[in-house]
């Protein structure tokens, strides 16, 4: 079992000294990389009422940069995250390939396994926290304690990220 309690003290303090959003999910990245472990990590924001997604944070600025918006896609991943509000979870490429078009640049980075975690502020999807590694990586031990570890500290990120965020 691994011991979060130096990694969640280093995420507080890290989060504390925080002045931009980036810095927020600096400090958030360390805490997914010394916990579940993440090759890839970015944060999804989302915005519904214009169906649109924009990527707000990024680890690899090369492959994944934060710019513009996409369209929501209605499909099986928006089901499980958007409407369900559980982690979706895939441990090969051929199972990220049935929702990620992207599925061969997530192969070129070294990624096979995905967990999109949900955050969710008053009641509302305000974006996903998408940690990629290697295939198989995310056991079923691996996505409990994601959802267990990284639940809070990334409302907490968010909500450093945007300061101004009206949570309705």
């Amino acid at each position: 079992m691994t011991d979060f309690n130096g990694p969640l003290a280093a995420f507080d303090h890290a989060l504390s000294l925080a002045t931009s959003r980036a810095a927020a999910f600096d400090a958030l990245l360390a805490l997914t990389r010394a916990t579940v472990g993440v090759k890839l990590f970015t944060f999804m924001t989302v915005d519904m009422a214009t169906e649109t997604a924009r990527r707000s944070y990024t680890s690899h600025p090369e492959a994944y940069p934060v710019s513009g918006t996409k369209p929501v896609t209605y499909d099986r991943w928006f089901k499980i995250v958007h409407t369900d509000r559980e982690c979706f979870v895939a441990n090969t490429l051929a199972d990220i390939a049935t929702v990620f078009p992207d599925f061969e640049l997530i192969g070129r980075l070294g990624c096979g396994s995905v967990i999109n975690l949900p955050v969710v502020l008053g009641d509302t999807l305000v974006g996903t926290v998408n940690m990629l590694h290697e295939e198989d990586h995310y056991t079923a031990e691996r996505v409990a304690q994601a959802k267990a570890w990284l639940s809070v500290p990334a409302k907490a990120a968010y909500l450093a990220g945007h300061p101004h965020q009206q949570v309705t």
